[in-house]
């Protein structure tokens, strides 16, 4: 089967492309490095000649609001009327949870997110939708965008943070299972404020700044509800590793000075 992944040489498109190619899988990883641009369209037809299945994880270089709304809604399309016309028969999307809930309504990245979703029912190609919370990964970049100097003011909404390798698992799995036409949910086996997450990380590596939990304190836009925002619904699939898991394999690991 020749599978399509836009976003192919990112941190999970890359994972995902290894995985579907273990299984046998002709695995495309599309990318505008490789001359497929799915804003531009640059590339698309011929990527997709053949093509049983597209995987989009490609992502907005800008979480501006403008712009990633541009992103999402222009690619969106592209993908869309290129995979009609090849004859695309599955589509599957990496999304956010907490996409189309009310409180999110003040993200503007999560407004895009909501406009991509929209465009994907609208396109009439059997797809699933995966929504998933944020990655351990994220955790470094959520601290960085805290604040300056020893305080750090972060929201003290409960997150449930994922492996990049379990999303990659899963993205796979659900790429090579039949359609649902709708979403399904992925998070990690734990949840915690996200103050306490981003200290715990900070914490490990040894970096001396403090978090403070600040229920007032906004994430991409929003104030997060205490206990459900960033929180998958029953039935979500876990994944498998935990943070001491996670941060023993990952590139941050030699930097570690707790667990």
């Amino acid at each position: 089967m020749k599978i399509v992944v836009i976003g192919g040489t990112g941190l999970i498109g890359s994972k995902v492309v290894e995985r579907l190619r273990k299984h046998g899988h002709e695995a495309v990883a599309a990318a505008p490095s490789s001359g497929v641009n799915a804003l531009t369209g640059e590339g698309l037809d011929a990527a997709m000649a053949g093509t049983d299945v597209v995987v989009d994880l490609a992502n907005s270089p800008s979480f501006e609001d403008k712009p990633v709304l541009d992103f999402f809604e222009t690619s969106g399309r592209n993908l869309a009327a290129a995979e009609k016309k090849a004859g695309v028969r599955y589509h599957v999307a990496l999304s956010v949870v907490g996409t189309g809930r009310p409180a999110f309504a003040a993200s503007g990245y999560i407004r895009a997110k909501m406009a991509q979703e929209n465009l994907i029912r609208a396109a009439g190609i059997p797809y699933t939708i995966i929504h998933s919370t944020q990655f351990f990964e994220f955790l470094s970049g959520i601290a960085g965008d805290g604040g300056q100097g020893q305080e750090l003011r972060l929201s003290s909404g409960l997150m449930q943070p994922i492996a990049s390798d379990d999303v990659a698992d899963a993205v796979t799995d659900y790429t090579l299972g039949a359609a649902v036409n709708g979403t399904v949910e992925i998070a990690g086996p734990e949840k915690a404020p996200l103050a306490q997450w981003v200290q715990r990380f900070l914490t490990t590596i040894g970096d001396p700044r403090k978090v403070v939990a600040d229920p007032t304190a906004p994430y991409f836009g929003a104030v997060l509800e205490p206990d459900t925002l960033l929180l998958p619904g029953d039935g979500a699939r876990l994944g498998a590793q935990d943070f001491r898991a996670w941060f023993a394999r990952s590139a941050f690991a030699s930097r570690g000075v707790a667990a």
